[in-house]
C-alpha cells in the first residue's frame, strides 16, 4: 500500500486520516465465536449478578494491562447476546467496541447512566441520545471535525421501540459527551444546555463514531443519575438504584434483539 500523505493542522485533533490503522482490531483480538449481538453495560455489579445466577456464562475475554476483561454470553429469549463491562472513558470504550467487532459484533446496545444538566429530570429517568457532543478527543480518529455525532439511526429506532412497547417514560437528547468530568464548569454547563444537552457522559460521541466507522448498528439509553445542573454537584445517590440498573440491563437485551 502506497504512504498516505496527510496535511499537518494546528491542532492535531483535526488531522483525521480515514486510512488503515498500523494496528487493527483482528490483530489484537481472535476470541471466538460469538454472537452478533451485544450489550456494553457499564454496570458490572448487575453483570456479575447474572453470572452468579448462572444467566450469563463466562465465554471468553479481552486483556490489559488493567488485567482480563471478562466476555458473557447470554440467552435471552433463545437468542444469543454477549455481555461485557466496557471500561469508562472514551477512549477504552471504544477500543473494547473495536476488539468486539473483531469478535463479530455487528448490533449492539450500550446502557449506563449519565448526569443531568436539568435537575427536574428525576433519578433513573431514562434518556436516549440521538446526537453526542464531541468534547472528547477519541471521536475525531474515526470521523471528520464536526461538533457533533448522530448516533446510527437503527440504534435509536431499536431503544425507543422497546422502552414504547414497555411503557417506559424516556427523553430524546443530545449528550455532552466530555474526558474531563472535573473541568464540567457552570458555565460550560449552560453552553451545552443552550445546544439541547440534557445529559452529560463520557462515551457516546466515541462509541456512535466507531460504530458509523465499522458499520456497527448501535444504539445508546442512559439512566438519570446525579446533577452537575446546578453551582454545586448532587450526587442524589445515583450509584445505589439497584432495581433501575438491573431494569436498564434487561431493556438493553430487549432493545439489542430488535437490531
Amino acid at each position: 500500500m502506497p504512504e498516505h500523505t496527510l496535511e499537518r493542522k494546528e491542532l492535531p485533533l483535526l488531522e483525521y486520516d480515514p486510512s488503515p490503522g498500523v494496528i487493527q482490531p483482528h490483530d489484537a483480538q481472535s476470541e471466538g465465536p460469538l454472537p452478533e449481538r451485544w450489550v456494553l453495560c457499564y454496570f458490572a455489579e448487575q453483570i456479575q449478578a447474572l453470572a452468579e445466577r448462572g444467566i450469563a456464562e463466562p465465554r471468553a475475554s479481552f486483556s490489559s494491562e488493567m488485567g482480563r476483561h471478562q466476555i458473557y454470553v447470554v440467552q435471552h429469549d433463545g437468542e444469543p447476546v454477549a455481555l461485557i463491562q466496557p471500561g469508562v472513558g472514551a477512549p477504552f470504550a471504544a477500543a473494547m467496541l473495536e476488539e468486539a467487532y473483531a469478535c463479530g459484533a455487528r448490533k449492539v446496545i450500550v446502557c449506563g447512566s449519565c448526569g443531568v444538566l436539568d435537575r427536574e429530570i428525576a433519578v433513573g429517568h431514562l434518556l436516549v441520545p440521538e446526537h453526542a457532543i464531541r468534547d472528547e478527543g477519541t471521536s475525531y480518529h474515526y470521523l471528520p471535525p464536526s461538533r457533533r455525532v448522530s448516533a446510527p439511526p437503527e440504534g435509536v429506532a431499536a431503544v425507543v421501540a422497546v422502552l414504547e412497547a414497555e411503557g417506559v417514560p424516556y427523553l430524546r437528547t443530545t449528550s455532552w459527551s466530555t474526558d474531563a468530568f472535573y473541568r464540567e464548569t457552570p458555565a460550560k454547563v449552560r453552553l451545552r444546555r443552550e445546544e439541547g444537552c440534557l445529559c452529560v457522559e463520557m462515551e457516546a460521541a466515541a462509541l456512535f463514531a466507531v460504530a458509523h466507522f465499522r458499520g456497527i448498528s448501535l444504539g445508546q439509553m442512559l439512566y438519570a443519575g446525579d446533577d452537575v445542573s446546578g453551582l454545586a454537584w448532587d450526587p442524589r445517590q445515583w450509584h445505589t438504584r439497584d432495581d433501575a440498573r438491573s431494569r436498564v440491563l434487561w431493556l438493553a437485551l430487549q432493545a439489542c434483539l430488535l437490531l
